[in-house]
């Protein structure tokens, strides 16, 4: 049987989201061992690196005319300073503040920030039955991490107020960078806006870095780093903005709402984490929300 675009962008989806759900351990793990500007200073360093080495074996001989036309320019500056410098420094500190399930939860805000600033720009047409289903994943992940939400809503902290932003921000990324990966491609896209979003931080972090302690990159620590960098972060975004450009934002959008569940499964295989039924029902509700804004597809009745 031959897949359509629509069924490897499903897929793609799903994978990128099984990948960023686990990613949260591996980044506590990281930033527990090394630190924040340290685990900044490799990303930084490393993902312009695989981005450009990808650009210039698929576009061999070639490589000028990727360069991003005069009128997109300074569209490329702002997703690079907003998705990568702000985002990422954002997510980075939220987490070392918070835990990897906390954490997991207040960025599922992300999605309703994707459809708040699709109605606000007109980009899209938002379906009733997409809202909904949007909403009843949100409803899923509250029932989901309930305990562990209402304890933390009387003592939420810098940590979660830093993760909020940052879901508005990845959000606001998302938006922006979908007219340049339909114009240019994932490739180019993560290639430039990481060209323009990784030197102030590799400029911050750098002192952080060299004086970091040797031997801090153990080989957990180094497989981590390899997971968080190459596998989430590098081909998580090409295929994130493919999977966008494919199947629209306001679609994929609920797809974020499956991390929590994922990266609750981890929590529960590496660190002990006990799931009630009532977590367990949360994430039934999760799924079949997604579900419901995935395939509402069609226009609603009159």
């Amino acid at each position: 049987m031959t897949w359509h675009r629509q069924q490897w962008s499903l897929a793609a989806a799903l994978l990128t989201m099984v990948a960023w759900g686990m990613n949260f351990a591996f980044v506590k793990y990281v930033l527990e061992h090394i630190g924040v500007w340290p685990f900044m200073f490799i990303r930084f360093v490393t993902l312009p690196v695989l981005a450009f080495a990808l650009l210039f074996v698929v576009f061999r001989g070639r490589i000028a005319r990727t360069w991003p036309r005069r009128e997109d320019l300074a569209r490329f500056v702002a997703c690079g300073l907003i998705g990568h410098t702000a985002h990422i420094a954002m997510v980075m500190y939220g987490m070392n503040l918070s835990t990897a399930f906390s954490s997991s939860l207040v960025l599922t805000s992300g999605p309703l920030f994707t459809l708040l600033i699709l109605a606000a720009l007109g980009a899209e047409r938002l379906r009733r039955r997409q809202l909904a289903g949007t909403l009843v994943a949100f409803c899923g992940i509250v029932v989901f991490l309930g305990d562990k939400f209402t304890r933390g809503l009387a003592a939420a902290g810098f940590g979660d107020l830093l993760l909020l932003g940052a879901a508005f921000l990845f959000s606001l990324y998302t938006v922006l960078s979908r007219p340049l990966a339909d114009r240019y491609g994932p490739l180019i896209v993560l290639a430039y806006t990481l060209l323009f979003g990784s030197p102030p931080l590799v400029a911050l972090s750098l002192s952080s870095f060299l004086a970091s302690p040797e031997g801090a990159l153990t080989a957990p620590v180094t497989f981590a780093l390899f997971f968080t960098i190459v596998i989430s972060s590098f081909f998580g975004w090409l295929a994130w903005s493919w999977v966008n450009s494919v199947r629209g934002l306001a679609r994929c959008a609920p797809f974020q709402y499956l991390m929590p569940p994922i990266a609750g499964l981890v929590a529960w295989l590496t660190l002990g984490e006990v799931f009630t039924p009532l977590k367990l029902a949360g994430a039934a509700v999760t799924m079949a929300g997604v579900a419901w804004a995935q395939y509402a597809a069609q226009p609603d009745s009159a």
